[in-house]
């Protein structure tokens, strides 16, 4: 985990109210529906069978997520990906805070569903300025150090929070 830039907190809250006005554009059918868990559905079956294909390790059901270790890093990008309900990840430490983050990446797929992957690509890799990695929290995903004051996996800003529904 890099320093992030001085910034960056300014970065991301921008990132997050253009990820709110693009949500304005997308219909209402299309978000938290019977589109989007159809959407989200078709995730979890495709992140299910390439964690099978690919997995060297374990297997485990945790925190609403199938997890799915000893993947190639080719197979996955960063630390991990949530395809659906699924986490699919190399050999590293998984702890609470990790799976908090990847449980709001989650509850995206299931708010988007099958637009989840094009409005993740269309929001950029950096994941300072991806409102889907700021929304999922920076530090728990590990991409900026946590603050000693910070407690855990609760401390979302209003502003994030309330654009991911649970």
């Amino acid at each position: 985990m890099r320093t992030p830039p001085a910034d960056w907190e300014a970065a991301a809250e921008r990132a997050v109210a253009r990820g709110q006005r693009v949500d304005r554009w997308i219909p209402g059918f299309l978000l938290d529906s019977p589109v989007s868990l159809l959407g989200h559905a078709a995730g979890t079956a495709f992140g299910f069978v390439w964690g099978l294909l690919w997995s060297r390790g374990r297997i485990e059901r945790r925190g609403g997520l199938w997890i799915f270790r000893g993947m190639p890093n080719v197979t996955y990008g960063r630390g991990g990906v949530c395809v659906g309900a699924c986490f699919l990840t190399g050999d590293g430490a998984i702890d609470d805070r990790l799976l908090a983050h990847e449980g709001v990446h989650r509850r995206q797929w299931r708010r988007y569903g099958l637009l989840m992957p094009v409005l993740y690509l269309l929001a950029g890799r950096n994941p300072l300025t991806n409102r889907f990695e700021i929304e999922a929290g920076l530090a728990d995903g590990r991409y900026v150090p946590r603050r000693p004051s910070q407690p855990t996996s609760t401390r979302r800003r209003s502003a994030i929070s309330s654009s991911v529904k649970p």
